[in-house]
């Protein structure tokens, strides 16, 4: 199962919901999933398509107990794909489609042969009902990714108007969503996790709120280790590197001038540092009489550097790899 089908399945098992907000989950159903069409005589006929089983059931027993009407229901299963079901509901004008558009606030407009869907009402004038017309909203038209993959969450809709409702009710919460064109609908999204995390709170899908942000955490903790591990990666190359080039240059002041001509500070740390290739700057410090810094040890390596890279006749390669300043 899909996240997005996780989510969606925890909404529509949400209960102890008053009327009113029932009836604006419908509202944003009918709205953004329902289509009109007049009916013979008088009214019109709606539908509501989904594949979603469980929402379907949500939508026939809602609309059954709040509203007095049993829809007729359609399955129709693709040839091409075998799992691919699709659920019609109709709820026609004998059967009370007239109710239905009452008392969610809707309206059906006749422009010619084509026949709208619309919001009679505003949404807004109480916060409960709001985010149950975003909890509707999305059980319509949402989906949203696998967080272990990405942070993304939209809302279809078939109109530049739904969407600019859609994103005026996420405001009143703080989120601001973004809308695009994408094969000729409407597509109202969120990315980041904190917002998607604030959707969800929202409209209720706690339990999926609580897997998200355990997925977010762990994603975060595992960014935080690779992020430690390469810093410590790069730091031990730039060691043993630094190390590598201080043994040559000791070698070669050895072999060309003698650590004998050295001042005493500098033939110490010359000879610890070959007998210790592998230790670090302040390791190496810990080991003087009496004990140098970092910054020190470093002053002096950088000599010994300079020193044996004059005797080359040539300017010094490095002006030290390791972190520190002259004493």
């Amino acid at each position: 199962m899909s996240f997005s089908s996780s989510v969606k399945g925890e909404l529509c098992r949400l209960e102890n919901m008053d009327e009113c907000c029932v009836l604006s989950e419908l509202a944003a159903v009918i709205w953004l999933n329902g289509a009109a069409a007049p009916a013979p005589g008088d009214g019109f006929n709606i539908r509501i398509t989904t594949e979603n089983a469980a929402f379907a059931r949500w939508i026939y027993s809602s609309i059954r107990k709040y509203c007095g009407i049993v829809p007729e229901v359609t399955i129709r299963k693709s040839r091409k794909l075998k799992k691919h079901v699709t659920y019609m509901l109709f709820i026609t004008s004998v059967s009370g489609s007239d109710v239905l558009l009452e008392k969610t606030g809707m309206a059906a407009v006749t422009y010619g042969d084509r026949c709208e869907l619309m919001l009679a009402r505003e949404i807004g004038q109480q916060a409960c009902c709001v985010k149950s017309f975003l909890r509707g909203a999305f059980l319509a038209g949402g989906s949203i990714s696998d967080p272990e993959k990405t942070y993304h969450l939209e809302l279809t809709s078939r109109t530049a108007e739904q969407a600019d409702e859609l994103r005026r009710l996420m405001g009143f919460y703080g989120l601001n969503g973004r809308t695009i064109i994408r094969k000729g609908s409407y597509v109202t999204y969120l990315k980041e996790g904190e917002n998607i995390v604030d959707f969800l709170n929202v409209i209720g899908a706690h339990k999926a709120l609580m897997e998200l942000e355990n997925v977010r955490i762990l994603k975060g903790m595992r960014n935080n280790v690779n992020r430690i591990v390469n810093c410590e990666t790069a730091n031990l190359g730039k060691t043993v590197n630094a190390s590598v080039r201080q043994v040559e240059n000791i070698l070669y002041i050895v072999e060309n001038i003698g650590l004998d001509k050295l001042p005493p500070g500098l033939r110490e740390i010359a000879e610890l540092r070959l007998e210790h290739k592998d230790l670090s700057l302040t390791e190496l410090g810990q080991m003087l009489n009496p004990p140098l810094g970092k910054s020190g040890v470093n002053h002096r390596l950088r000599k010994l550097d300079r020193i044996a890279e004059k005797h080359r006749g040539g300017p010094p390669e490095h002006k030290g790899d390791e972190a520190g300043e002259d004493e």
